[in-house]
């Protein structure tokens, strides 16, 4: 089964910003806006950005692997038309080794998305699709 559908592809593949909740060692949460790409040869998500290797977001995942990660927007405020993707799962810290630039690549283990197929639905009557992938 792939980890994706063809709906939750295209609405990735047209966001440039979501949000990774991260563990830090201490057991408290961090959560912060990336950029990101859908890789369609591995069907992960991949996140990197400036001076990455460095960042907490990077190390945390290094540490644990414990990753979620939201993309989410408003197809319009009138009506309320609410979109969302969320993945759960694994995240691995690739360091950088002189050919690329350090990443995190999500493997996902749960998607959510919501108001994809559904744009003439009120916003309370939309349905949710949910389910386990990979792992």
């Amino acid at each position: 089964m792939p980890a994706f559908t063809d709906s939750e592809i295209a609405y990735l593949n047209g966001q440039p910003l979501g949000r990774l909740a991260t563990q830090k060692p201490n057991g408290t949460l961090q959560n912060s806006p990336v950029g990101f790409q859908y890789n369609p040869a591995t069907e992960t998500i991949d996140i990197s950005g400036y001076n990455f290797e460095g960042s907490r977001k990077f190390r945390n995942v290094a540490a644990n692997g414990k990753v979620a990660f939201v993309v989410d927007d408003l197809a319009s405020v009138r009506p309320w038309r609410p979109r969302c993707v969320e993945i759960r799962g694994h995240g691995e810290a690739f360091p950088s080794d002189g050919a690329r630039a350090a990443f995190i690549r999500i493997h996902p283990e749960r998607v959510i998305s919501f108001g994809l197929d559904e744009p003439d639905h009120e916003a309370h009557s939309l349905s949710i699709d949910f389910r386990d992938v990979g792992a």
